[in-house]
């Protein structure tokens, strides 16, 4: 895969794609009250997602060579919010920006379907907290019209303050002091400069904290090389960790597609698209694909039956080497690079399991015709491995030429390693 992407995107929180299924559906089980409001929240979801990444596409045009991060969801319900308190074209502009269809869904659910949304977002987690907050920020000499206040209040859990914006210093420590608060000390000192002639303040701020469902070990960060572009390459500190991951290879997207759960209901995916390949990840992406990908994740199934069964148990070490198995013989080796040697080894160790697994099984076909053939892979070449170390001689090397390890090419000492990792990633609690 690609070592690196020319430009970043994350869109924050835009779990706006998964509330058709999952937030409304959760929704319904603690509050019935709310039952009525699930299909304008579903309608809504798929609206906010369109406005994603319409505005991901319009800020890539804008700058092609720098990173892009920002949240959708805080975005969408500023200026949700925001339409409250305009007329006319102007109210009507800010909605059909956001890709509401005004003819489709009318004014009133947009403002319901974001207070449930928000009530859903902000509801208390012990595995996983993601909280979101607006605050509006209004001249002293000014006075909001009360019915705005109150719908904002109501609707998007907003609150409002009186400052004094002649006093910039004094106005910038006040809403400084809200954001802060609001992402319990992560974002320090929002409001750099402020203008004496500011009247009103919109500010959002969005505040997620979750914990992987399977952890790094941070004894394991290292410092390695991030290519920030094809000619940028910096030194940064890096996550490892040795286990298996939901990876796969999208032909449409030309990416490798990255899912990794948190704890609670929340899965971080990462698309890390083939060299030379953003451009057209970046315009094939839809809404409707990463759905797909959470969807297939939960639908990945056995053929119902089989003429003659086979179920190699436990035969994990075949996810060790990717979708696509390459002869590591073939892979070119950088003789400097430790950690590439040490990858490559461990790839070669896992390739020659998968060549043993396959090699057991027509053997065991030739067998047996009628009958269903069941075995473990990883507990046969566990059990030579660990009997050859109490073998000499030609028998020693007779089971590992047996098992297909070339002790020119990959060290014994090394394969009993690979192992141990192996066995130790399989006895993990989970």
């Amino acid at each position: 895969m690609a070592p690196s992407i020319s430009r970043g995107l994350l869109l924050l929180a835009g779990l706006c794609c998964l509330a058709p299924s999952f937030l409304a559906e959760d929704a319904q089980e603690t509050d019935t009250s709310q039952q009525d409001q699930s299909p304008t929240y579903r309608k809504i979801s798929s609206n906010l997602a369109d406005f994603a990444f319409s505005l991901y596409r319009e800020l890539v045009h804008q700058s092609n060579t720098s990173n892009i991060f920002f949240s959708p969801m805080s975005i969408t319900t500023a200026f949700a919010m925001l339409s409250l308190g305009s007329k006319g074209d102007t109210r009507k502009q800010i909605l059909e920006g956001l890709e509401f269809n005004l003819t489709q869904i009318p004014e009133a659910d947009i403002h319901k379907a974001f207070h449930h949304l928000l009530q859903t977002l902000n509801r208390p987690d012990s595995e996983l907290q993601l909280n979101t907050g607006n605050g509006l920020f209004v001249n002293k000499n000014l006075k909001l019209v009360e019915k705005f206040l109150e719908e904002v209040k109501n609707n998007y859990h907003s609150e409002a303050f009186s400052v004094n914006f002649a006093d910039s210093e004094e106005a910038k420590k006040v809403i400084n002091d809200y954001v802060e608060k609001g992402t319990q000390g992560k974002i320090v000192d929002l409001m750099k400069q402020l203008d004496e002639d500011t009247v009103f303040a919109l500010v959002n701020y969005i505040f997620f904290k979750g914990k992987w469902k399977r952890p790094f070990n941070p004894e394991h960060t290292r410092d390695a090389d991030f290519h920030v572009d094809k000619s940028t390459t910096v030194k940064v500190p890096m996550m490892n960790r040795l286990g298996m991951f939901d990876m796969h290879y999208c032909s449409t997207l030309s990416s490798w597609v990255l899912m990794m759960d948190y704890l609670g209901n929340a899965t971080a995916i990462f698309l890390l698209p083939d060299d030379g390949k953003m451009q057209h990840l970046e315009q094939t992406l839809t809404k409707d694909l990463i759905s797909r990908f959470l969807l297939n994740r939960q639908t990945r199934t056995m053929p119902s039956s089989v003429s003659q069964g086979v179920l190699l148990l436990a035969g994990l070490c075949c996810l060790f080497s990717g979708s696509q198995p390459q002869d590591p013989l073939e892979m070119d080796v950088d003789e400097h690079d430790h950690d590439h040697k040490e990858h490559l080894l461990c790839y070669r160790v896992s390739y020659i399991i998968i060549q043993i697994t396959f090699t057991l099984y027509h053997k065991s076909d030739s067998w047996s015709k009628q009958t269903n053939v069941l075995f473990s892979p990883l507990s046969i070449i566990a059990s030579s491995l660990m009997l050859s170390l109490g073998a000499k001689n030609n028998t020693h090397d007779q089971i590992l030429e047996g098992l297909n390890f070339n002790l020119t090419e990959t060290p014994e000492n090394f394969i009993h390693e690979c192992f141990q990792q192996l066995t130790y990633i399989l006895h993990l609690p989970d």
